[in-house]
């Protein structure tokens, strides 16, 4: 049995990706630190006897005993909202926690695939982003965090492949949605659909022009899956992309909910991207991967799981306290 390590394995993508390899027959060790993650993600896999979870900070020194096969490296806050909360922290998990990990796989001579990001091209100045693009980031700006941390972290990826032999994969993820998204986490689609429920209007940031590409999870974990058993070493975009306004998305929305909210606009956030689409066609070539799920059928399943919640879980303000973190 192949096994596995899943950093960041209480998040949102992580547990997708934990149930994909607990399906493919894979032993998975799932490690987090839940600092974003939460153990509702995968309690139902605690009974499985190739389960195994760490609860582990890995900007720590990382030890998993026995033989290692892969690792897939997702630890990491997400979402805007808790990078400018934990700044510092969101700096260490791409910088000495991909360096514990990449350490981890030299010594165990396990693949590792490092999660990008499309943050990486900044607010870009081409249109769709293509992996050869180097973007346009504020190194200094409040997003700079997040940035400059999946920046360096693809950096010391490829060092490691280049001067250790290490056996690495690159995937820049686009925006991905589905069921286990965190509520108030600062993305557009728990945000919408959270105000929808609650009889909220809708808020939008800038004039609601900017563009999306929204990816359901399924893809996103499909075109991963692929990607780490493929023998590209180069960074390669995962995402869907049908390009769409916010301001059209709100739309969709109030439609999809059946609610009768307003659409509010505020000032839109520093450095902000624009536009945001990926250029999938290293992902069709290499992988024979492109996303089949539609919009409509992906943000029907979403608004079905966002709906189950409790009224207590969608009436909370805040999802994540960081006190404790913050030193």
């Amino acid at each position: 049995m192949k096994r596995i390590l899943i950093t960041g394995a209480a998040g949102f993508l992580g547990s997708h990706l934990c149930d994909r390899f607990i399906k493919e027959g894979y032993f998975v060790i799932g490690m987090d630190n839940l600092i974003t993650g939460d153990l509702k993600n995968i309690e139902h896999l605690f009974k499985l006897e190739n389960f195994e979870f760490y609860h582990h900070d890995i900007t720590k020194f990382v030890h998993v005993p026995g033989d290692l096969d892969y690792i897939l490296h997702f630890a990491s806050p997400a979402s805007p909202i808790d990078y400018l909360k934990i700044p510092i922290q969101t700096l260490k998990v791409g910088s000495l926690g991909t360096h514990n990990l990449l350490g981890l796989a030299r010594v165990k001579k396990a693949r590792i695939l490092i999660a990008s990001t499309s943050e990486v091209y900044g607010d870009p100045l081409v249109h769709p982003q293509t992996e050869e693009y180097y973007g346009n980031v504020n190194t200094i700006g409040p997003r700079g965090v997040y940035d400059e941390a999946k920046r360096f972290q693809e950096s010391i990826t490829m060092a490691y492949h280049t001067f250790h032999g290490v056996e690495t994969r690159i995937v820049r993820i686009f925006n991905t949605y589905g069921p286990r998204m965190r509520l108030n986490d600062g993305r557009v689609i728990p945000a919408f659909i959270g105000q929808a429920l609650r009889g909220e209007d809708l808020t939008i940031f800038g004039d609601g022009m900017q563009t999306r590409s929204f990816c359901y999870v399924d893809d996103q974990v499909e075109g991963i899956f692929r990607l780490l058993h493929s023998d590209y070493v180069y960074p390669v975009n995962i995402g869907n992309p049908d390009e769409i306004t916010i301001k059209d998305f709100a739309e969709e929305i109030i439609k999809l909910t059946g609610t009768n909210q307003k659409v509010v606009y505020h000032p839109l956030p520093i450095n902000d991207p624009l536009q945001r689409q990926p250029d999938t066609t290293k992902a069709k070539e290499l992988l024979g991967w492109e996303a089949k799920v539609s919009r409509a059928e992906g943000m029907k399943i979403t608004y079905d799981y966002f709906r189950s919640l409790s009224p207590e879980e969608l009436s909370k303000e805040e999802h994540k306290d960081f006190s404790s973190y913050i030193k």
